[in-house]
């Protein structure tokens, strides 16, 4: 296995999924969001699913060891000679320490972690205001992506909706959340010397290019 992976780690609404799409689309990364596959997981209520839908509709962490096993599930399925690009994972120091493991058993490397940082409020007003379609689960913003026709999806004509963890209260808590838990884990890559701070409030097209400028190597 010749696994190489780079991480987007940074609170919610910093932009991590968005930035990870165009990044995914320019390179040879492939774009792996836990928060997607266990919403999916969810959506089809299979056992993992259901035991993660106690913690995501209150605004919790997912435990690492629900999340570790949606990870190692694709990292062991999937092509063994792949780029991977981490969206939001992981988000505790144990999950790093864990990772860390898999990969030196499986002689995987990890590039980068790049930390995305965003002013609370802004934060906030990005979460508040996202929908997503119901059908096809294309993203939009009330602000800044709105549909053509309020509440209808331009892709697909689906139903939007508000998801239960992207309202405020819920997302205040996330962040509180985000802020406890990061520390340790920032510490842990700032010494290994592998984690780089980007200006998360700026367009995302314009982050992924500095995240891509500074991966000259990837295709």
């Amino acid at each position: 296995m010749s696994i190489e992976a780079i991480v987007l780690i940074g609170v919610p609404g910093a932009g991590k999924g968005t930035v990870a799409d165009i990044i995914e689309m320019s390179t040879n990364y492939i774009h792996l969001s836990t928060g997607d596959i266990l919403r999916q997981s969810i959506k089809q209520q299979t056992p993992l699913g259901i035991e993660a839908q106690t913690y995501m509709q209150d605004g919790r962490l997912v435990p690492d060891n629900i999340v570790l096993k949606v990870v190692m599930e694709h990292l062991d399925t999937g092509h063994k000679h792949a780029h991977y690009m981490f969206d939001g994972f992981p988000r505790t120091l144990a999950q790093a320490e864990l990772l860390n493991s898999y990969f030196e058993r499986s002689k995987a490397r990890l590039n980068n972690v790049f930390l995305l940082e965003v002013p609370k409020e802004v934060s906030v007003s990005r979460l508040t205001g996202r929908r997503i379609c119901r059908k096809c689960g294309a993203n939009f913003h009330i602000h800044n992506m709105p549909p053509k026709t309020e509440g209808i999806c331009d892709r697909c004509g689906g139903e939007l909706y508000q998801r239960s963890d992207d309202r405020k209260e819920t997302i205040i808590r996330r962040l509180q959340i985000f802020q406890k838990e990061s520390t340790d884990l920032v510490s842990y890559y700032e010494r290994q010397e592998i984690l780089v701070k980007m200006d998360s409030s700026k367009a995302p097209q314009k982050i992924a290019s500095s995240i891509i400028n500074l991966l000259p190597k990837i295709g």
